[in-house]
């Protein structure tokens, strides 16, 4: 079954990124997921469905055995939750855009996705990884500035990458950011990670041969150029061994931190949520379980008559 229809899955694939970049305004990150998934879907028709057929020829049947193959991998339930999504939202500019009359993807059903709570840290834990840098060379100033403005803002380790330092104002106390769609917010910073970016910036040295967008950065590598993500990632890891915090812990479990702590603290939810930058306030809600748990956790742990703990008697009959 290959490629005999007017209408190529390979040039509709194509078509569908470009509008995801154009109309949709999608990062590279988000429009290198899509393509990811979407890869998936070509090599799988290519090695078990005989060829790749063409849009008009793929029908829900063909979509269900994909299904099933990415249930044989045993993919996480969030993974071929995100590549059902991935193949509805292709389907849908291919109905558009008249290659087909129908969404075969629209049929399919998505597996059920219990959410795992956001892994966080204490305000104490926060504090001992906040200090772990050393605050005596730029190097150990410049990581105590990135630890100090993802917890005070709460940004995204993508967020953090893009600052440049006119994105700082001072006198206001925030920066302004570029979040998810390339939609601009902005964020607050508080006196701990001002007075970092301040230290920082006293030592800081971009590299002056490097193009412009290298040398406005806010945080520079050892080269004198913009940090990536990956660098940042790599920096945490040192300091989360340094202190003997979990392994989990990510640069995102410093947003994760700064929302708990929020809410903990009496921040509302719609606050909360445009703090964040989440467009929906369902995405947010997950912090609510988290302190939610934390309350049970308490009470189970302090009440005589909640349920038995470890080093609780048991309630006499």
């Amino acid at each position: 079954m290959l490629e005999t229809g007017s209408h190529s899955l390979h040039g509709a694939i194509d078509g569908f990124l470009r509008s995801l970049k154009i109309e949709r305004n999608c990062s590279d990150l988000t429009i290198k997921s899509y393509s990811e998934d979407l890869n998936s879907l070509l090599e799988y028709l290519a090695d078990y469905a005989g060829g790749v057929p063409a849009v008009e020829q793929i029908d829900v049947l063909l979509l269900r055995g994909y299904v099933t193959y990415l249930h044989e991998c045993q993919y996480a339930r969030s993974t071929m939750a995100r590549r059902l999504a991935c193949l509805r939202s292709l389907f849908r500019y291919c109905c558009r855009e008249g290659m087909t009359s129908t969404n075969p993807a629209k049929a399919l059903r998505t597996p059920r996705n219990g959410r795992r709570l956001p892994h966080f840290l204490t305000t104490e834990q926060v504090v001992k990884l906040l200090e772990a840098p050393p605050a005596n060379n730029p190097p150990g100033l410049r990581d105590r500035a990135i630890l100090e403005t993802l917890y005070s803002a709460g940004l995204r380790v993508s967020e953090l990458a893009g600052l440049n330092c006119a994105d700082w104002d001072r006198d206001a106390g925030i920066v302004r950011v570029m979040g998810k769609g390339r939609k601009e917010r902005v964020a607050p910073i508080g006196r701990f990670a001002a007075k970092a970016l301040e230290q920082w910036l006293l030592v800081r040295k971009p590299d002056t041969t490097a193009p412009p967008p290298h040398q406005k950065a806010m945080f520079l590598n050892k080269s004198g150029r913009r940090l990536t993500t990956r660098s940042v990632a790599r920096m945490l890891e040192k300091y989360i061994a340094q202190t003997g915090l979990d392994q989990v812990t990510t640069p995102h479990t410093l947003r994760h931190s700064f929302a708990t702590h929020l809410l903990d603290n009496g921040a509302d939810l719609r606050s909360v949520q445009e703090l964040l930058g989440h467009k929906s306030l369902t995405t947010t809600q997950i912090y609510t379980h988290v302190s939610t748990e934390r309350l049970r956790q308490t009470y189970d742990d302090a009440h005589p008559h909640a349920r038995p703990g470890p080093n609780k008697k048991p309630r006499p009959k």
